[in-house]
């Protein structure tokens, strides 16, 4: 059955229409609402910049970083005239650094062409911006009727209309897209599409959501069923590979190594310590690390690494990370490391690194009092 009768047979078998469904998430959104900056202002920057922020991030932690990022850059000139580093490092912690990346080079472009750009095509042409944010940015700055389909969205349409077709599928993408935008109240897009994300953050959650106190139970297809639990349906699991590094912060006197990680993964222009990456763990790799140390220490025979802290694991989205960390002291008069530049160690705070490093610094720099 195409989607839009399925629609129209379960919405009339109900005895609801669409209007009142966004109705019941307005209601619903006027007394549970958040008080978040970014609803206070119909300036598409600031749209944008939250948006961004709340792409992989809570709002807990988002929150914070916004505040922070716009009183730094507070419109996209500003934004376009810093240098990536700083961006970065204002970014730091965020995680997902290619956003950021995107957001600056973004925000060169529009301030090239000399305003935000007006129309959903032309932010949709934005770099980083997909079709959800597009739709969050217009909605939200112009009151366009376009509906926003995230990871909330999916999870209330899945359950309130039983649709177990799976989220990642072209097909399960293109039928959500469709029920979303006949269930959209288009005379009130900023405030429906709020209403329906505040819904799936606060109420109809992941897991265990508060079905009974549910303004909308009473027509969800998923409780009536006991689904709720099961839906969405996802077809494909993420992969998730394992990676092994070895951190070695090297200290001559007052100074340290650092470098910026090129390559195309998630902490590209982030910054590092020495780093040697072997493919399984030391205990069943340390000839080839110890050879591998050799070759970026060539100067020195005598290599006593003190080990800070062992076996950290740190997960992202597709890859778990296996993480040592070492420190090494070498004579001050050394100074020069292939591939890596010195820097004084009270100004380390200054480059943007990711959560992992910054983990490994702490535990350096803070017994001794510095900064970080």
């Amino acid at each position: 059955m195409a989607l839009c009768a399925f629609l129209a047979l379960f919405l009339h078998k109900n005895r609801i229409i669409m209007a009142e469904f966004a109705d019941i998430l307005i209601r619903w959104y006027d007394e549970n609402k958040r008080d978040l900056p970014w609803r206070n202002t119909k300036d598409p920057y600031r749209i944008w910049i939250s948006e961004i922020i709340l792409q992989q991030t809570r709002v807990a932690q988002g929150y914070d970083y916004y505040i922070r990022f716009v009183r730094r850059f507070p419109d996209v000139f500003s934004l376009a005239e810093a240098e990536e580093d700083e961006v970065m490092k204002y970014w730091q912690g965020l995680g997902y650094y290619s956003r950021a990346r995107n957001l600056h080079a973004a925000a060169r472009s529009v301030a090239e062409a000399g305003s935000f750009p007006s129309t959903y095509e032309g932010v949709l042409a934005m770099k980083g911006v997909g079709e959800y944010t597009a739709a969050a940015i217009c909605s939200f700055a112009y009151d366009m009727p376009k509906a926003v389909v995230d990871g909330n969205v999916y999870r209330i349409l899945s359950r309130w209309l039983g649709m177990d077709i799976p989220i990642d599928s072209t097909q399960g993408k293109k039928q959500f897209a469709q029920a979303a935008e006949e269930l959209l109240d288009k005379t009130r897009p900023a405030l429906y599409n709020q209403a329906i994300m505040d819904f799936g953050a606060l109420q109809c959650t992941p897991s265990s959501p508060d079905c009974q106190a549910c303004p909308l139970a009473d027509s969800c297809v998923a409780l009536a069923q006991g689904k709720v639990d099961i839906l969405p349906v996802k077809q494909h699991k993420t992969k998730v590979s394992n990676r092994f590094f070895n951190y070695i912060y090297v200290r001559t006197g007052e100074y340290t190594f650092i470098r910026k990680r090129t390559g195309n993964d998630i902490w590209k222009n982030l910054y590092e310590p020495v780093l040697i990456e072997t493919e399984s763990d030391l205990t069943e790799n340390a000839e080839a690390f110890a050879e591998k140390l050799h070759d970026v220490l060539k100067k020195h025979a005598d290599i006593f690494l003190k080990p800070v802290k062992l076996g950290v694991k740190h997960v992202l989205s597709h890859r778990v990370i296996h993480a040592n960390f070492y420190e090494l002291v070498l004579p001050e008069d050394f100074d020069a490391l292939e591939g890596y530049q010195k820097v004084p160690i009270e100004e380390l705070h200054k480059f943007a690194v990711s959560n992992l490093v910054y983990q490994f610094f702490s535990l350096i720099l803070e017994p001794n009092n510095q900064k970080m």
